[in-house]
């Protein structure tokens, strides 16, 4: 189970390092091996599976008919920009350059703990996702029975 939020810097290379605290986690749970895709939700921040719960994911995805656009575009983002990424000896993965680019990461980043995977934020779409609040309109009926 993954939580918690990590300033992240990424090197020149592309390269960022997983926090220490998650290194141990991400070994037990996946070898080490991650998938990064884009987040379909939410534009400036990719997702980070650990390799098992990507599978998961990506057949259930699959499985939608491909007739429908907006299946068509969670399986292009999803599954058809997913890359295999794999900590190195420092604990770093590298980020492709074109995902970066397409969520505007560049030297200073967020990595989020989200329980199953991690979401990786560009600084300034974080910042701006964290200075949105819940109104009074957006609760349903699950978010009232919440006990925060």
């Amino acid at each position: 189970m993954f939580q918690g939020e990590t300033a992240i810097t990424i090197d020149d290379k592309g390269r960022l390092a997983v926090p220490t605290a998650h290194r141990e986690l991400v070994a037990s749970a996946c070898g080490n091996r991650l998938v990064l895709t884009y987040n379909p939700f939410e534009s400036g921040s990719l997702y980070l599976y650990p390799h098992a719960t990507w599978e998961r994911v990506r057949d259930q995805v699959n499985k939608l008919p491909k007739a429908k656009k907006v299946n068509r575009n969670l399986q292009l983002k999803l599954v058809g920009a997913a890359t295999f990424v794999e900590l190195d000896g420092n604990g770093r993965i590298t980020v492709p350059a074109s995902h970066r680019a397409a969520v505007g990461i560049e030297r200073r980043a967020v990595l989020l703990g989200m329980g199953d995977k991690f979401e990786l934020w560009s600084e300034q779409a974080h910042h701006a996702q964290i200075q949105q609040t819940v109104s009074d309109e957006d609760l349903s009926e699950e978010l009232l029975d919440l006990q925060l």
